[in-house]
């Protein structure tokens, strides 16, 4: 057997482009790399503040962002993923840029999703920020012609506050309560509502006590990064 090299580091399937963030990334969260039971590299992307990317979209830091995913091809991942789904609105620019798959945000899933469903049932997607989620963000998913409903977390009094205010210390039990009360307001307001794409990465902690909530499939970042994760290392039968 012949093993080819070139990197300097092994076994880190998954690189995470990361914001400049200071709040706390808890087990689940796309930055606590105990979330996954894979290797994962991460490179923070300096000045992409969640404020900058969420509210101010970004667009000047997108040089930055391709940087960042070049050099963690260079360093041998198979994969990048990103840590803000309102990343999406670099999916081609970031895709055309490196020669390994590159799925930005969670949102990629709202198509699957509805495919899943029946024809009269409906994508739910929760945000940290519904007033920002735009059009661009799901026609550069491939989802611009999906039926959504959409529903933020703004209205709570800890989770967007937090985590878009980029704050030291987060509530955790409060911050569950913003993000479980949205959706079950979400499924109470739209009963067509089939399944639910979480797009905020810092959301998936959440996501089991939301679909104990409303009894619904819940996907998010982590489940998205798991499946591209085995497509990238095959497990051998």
């Amino acid at each position: 057997m012949r093993a080819k090299g070139g990197f300097n580091i092994y076994g880190q399937s998954i690189g995470i482009l990361m914001l400049e963030t200071l709040f706390p990334r808890i087990l689940g969260d796309i930055g606590n790399a105990l979330t996954f039971d894979f290797p994962v590299r991460y490179k923070i992307v300096k000045r992409a503040s969640p404020k900058k990317v969420i509210v101010e979209g970004a667009k000047e830091l997108l040089p930055l962002f391709i940087e960042g995913a070049r050099e963690l091809e260079a360093e041998g991942v198979g994969a990048i993923t990103t840590s803000c789904g309102f990343l999406a609105i670099f999916q081609r620019e970031l895709a055309d840029a490196v020669s390994v798959p590159i799925f930005t945000s969670s949102l990629l899933q709202v198509p699957l999703v509805y495919r899943m469903l029946k024809r009269d049932q409906k994508v739910g997607i929760l945000t940290v920020f519904s007033e920002h989620l735009s059009r661009e963000h799901l026609e550069a998913m491939g989802a611009g012609d999906i039926p959504v409903v959409i529903m933020g977390t703004e209205k709570g009094v800890e989770f967007t506050r937090a985590l878009v205010g980029n704050e030291l210390y987060l509530d955790v039990d409060k911050a569950r309560a913003d993000v479980v009360e949205a959706a079950k307001t979400l499924i109470s307001d739209h009963p067509e509502v089939g399944g639910i794409v979480l797009e905020c990465t810092n959301m998936p902690p959440y996501s089991k006590t939301i679909q104990e909530a409303v009894g619904l499939p819940v996907f998010d970042i982590i489940t998205l990064t798991k499946w591209v994760h085995r497509a990238v290392c095959q497990a051998g039968y």
